[in-house]
């Protein structure tokens, strides 16, 4: 069972993300998980000021990317992440982009995030009030 719910949100596809092959450059889906890493901890109201003015954060220790299929120009896409586990001083991401013009997942992705002291580089141990924020945030609901 996951730690969070899933955090959602759609963009279009920007121009400069297409490469020569006239598709969504791979190095864009590493750029869109950290974004989508970034407004989720933002969200449960961990943004990088709070993280800056604890001492403590997250780095990344390790990415694991699928791609599937490829996203076009002129695509919107629907970016779903959650946190899958926290343990001690680390935290598993997982994410999942879907094309909006046929529902089909074009990428897959994983995280694997580090605790650490932001003085010291060294890992620390997760904050409970970091898993327990993350843990009890509810999707806004559409209206």
């Amino acid at each position: 069972m996951a730690l969070s719910k899933p955090f959602e949100y759609e963009f279009p596809v920007k121009p400069e993300e297409i490469d020569g092959l006239g598709h969504v450059n791979n190095q864009v889906y590493l750029d869109w998980l950290m974004e989508a890493a970034t407004k989720h901890s933002e969200a449960v109201g961990w943004d990088i000021k709070r993280l800056i003015a604890a001492g403590e954060g997250w780095v990344v220790r390790r990415h694991e990317i699928d791609y599937l299929l490829p996203v076009l120009p002129g695509e919107t896409v629907r970016m779903r992440t959650w946190i899958e586990t926290a343990e001690r001083a680390s935290s598993a991401r997982q994410y999942e982009v879907y094309r909006l013009s046929d529902g089909k997942m074009a990428c897959s992705g994983r995280t694997l995030w580090v605790w650490i002291n932001y003085k010291t580089g060294r890992p620390s141990r997760i904050p409970e009030a970091v898993i327990k924020d993350f843990s009890a945030w509810e999707p806004a609901k559409a209206s």
